[in-house]
């Protein structure tokens, strides 16, 4: 058992809420990820699962958003007020705007209910780990902030400032930006940003880098047709645009 806990990256003991109205689906999720040590409670509505949220200690939480009680979207935006837990949203809607609102929120990956027990687990990991090495790097060596034209990030206190002004960014996105301001005028590609933000495969039916992406330029007032800052590098991926450069060919 230890050299499979070892192959998926996983410590015995990873408590995950799951938070899903569907008993099918949750003794599924269940069944599959405790013989991979992780400890898998479970909700059924979204009053219970604030509560268990709040007052458990979890490494992650799966969170359905249409749920009984109150939705998703309310437990996340009220859990996001005292807790930064990793958020997996999952949701059957295929719809642009209801993902863009969880990641609005605090949800730091989503993943459609079509989803395979390996995608789950890879996204699962990759947002546990991504807490994990954050709070290793803040009781590290200082980090210095970088400073791109008009945007600075701190990584020591995970903190991004656009003109001076303090954005209110998911932790996703504080990543993209970080990882976009660190090669400042040179195209990363979404392969790239999909490895160093999400730490997963790409996929080239994966869309979530273009949500994220979507969302950051948003809260940059970056114009979505003729963005100026971050800019689309066609058929290759993204670049943080120095001011002297011109438009992406």
């Amino acid at each position: 058992m230890e050299g499979l806990l070892e192959q998926f990256g996983v410590t015995a003991g990873t408590r995950v809420l799951l938070v899903d109205d569907n008993p099918k689906l949750c003794r599924m999720v269940k069944e599959y990820l405790e013989p991979l040590g992780y400890e898998v409670s479970l909700s059924h509505n979204g009053t219970d699962g604030l509560e268990k949220a709040l007052h458990g200690e979890f490494h992650a939480i799966l969170l359905d958003v249409m749920l009984p009680g109150i939705d998703g979207f309310e437990v996340l935006k009220r859990l996001r007020v005292k807790s930064a837990v990793p958020v997996l949203m999952l949701t059957g809607r295929g719809e642009g705007p209801d993902r863009i609102a969880g990641l609005e929120l605090g949800a730091d990956d989503y993943i459609p209910k079509t989803y395979s027990p390996r995608e789950l687990l890879a996204r699962l990991r990759a947002v546990i780990r991504r807490s994990i090495l954050t709070a290793a790097q803040s009781r590290s060596v200082p980090q210095p902030a970088i400073v791109a034209g008009d945007v600075r990030v701190e990584p020591e206190t995970r903190t991004a400032f656009f003109q001076q002004q303090l954005l209110t960014l998911t932790p996703t996105e504080f990543d993209l930006l970080l990882s976009l301001a660190r090669d400042w005028g040179r195209v990363k590609s979404r392969e790239q940003l999909l490895l160093e933000v999400a730490e997963r495969d790409f996929d080239a039916f994966d869309r979530s880098i273009d949500m994220h992406i979507s969302s950051l330029r948003r809260k940059l007032g970056d114009h979505p047709k003729m963005p100026r800052l971050i800019v689309t590098v066609r058929s290759v991926g993204y670049m943080l645009q120095k001011p002297e450069a011109g438009p992406p060919q």
